[in-house]
């Protein structure tokens, strides 16, 4: 199996249960098993700034599926959540995205897939939470402790954990 770590976010709905589901979703223990689980992070807007916050958190998972195979699975889960790419503001008000942020150290440069993510070290609400779960993971040459310092966390706020 290979380790992975993704990202989900939503500000749609009761994004803290719609995020809880994609989890289950997507960890189904034969292709996809759940390692870790970061605290739920609620987030300012980023990128559209006229919308309500986030709510966001960082997985890290074993799995069997390829890079691609692991993006259409969870394409799949956020269309079931509600998601509509096709029709959606970039940057803008979604029931679920999920981002592969890291695939073991593999990089990919291919059409619709890249790894390591992009735009994770602009980006403070996914490094805080994968801070938790990955705090020594090496990316792009820095420890996920190092980029998190070096970002601007205003305004994000580590949610307690809800009763089960």
């Amino acid at each position: 199996m290979t380790q992975a770590w993704l990202a989900l976010g939503g500000n749609v709905g009761d994004s803290r249960s719609t995020l809880d589901r994609a989890v289950k979703a997507l960890c189904n223990g034969k292709d996809i098993r759940l390692c870790a689980r970061s605290s739920d992070y609620r987030t300012p807007p980023w990128g559209f700034k006229y919308q309500p916050p986030f709510i966001n958190l960082c997985i890290a998972v074993e799995t069997t599926l390829s890079p691609r195979d692991l993006l259409a699975r969870a394409q799949a889960i956020e269309l079931q959540l509600g998601r509509d790419r096709a029709h959606e503001k970039r940057w803008g008000p979604r029931t679920a995205d999920i981002d592969i942020i890291a695939y073991e150290n593999l990089v990919v440069h291919e059409l619709g897939l890249t790894v390591p993510h992009p735009r994770l070290f602009e980006r403070a609400f996914v490094l805080l939470p994968l801070a938790e779960i990955a705090p020594d993971l090496v990316i792009g040459g820095k420890t996920v402790r190092e980029a998190a310092a070096s970002v601007d966390s205003a305004g994000i706020e580590r949610l307690a954990a809800r009763g089960t």
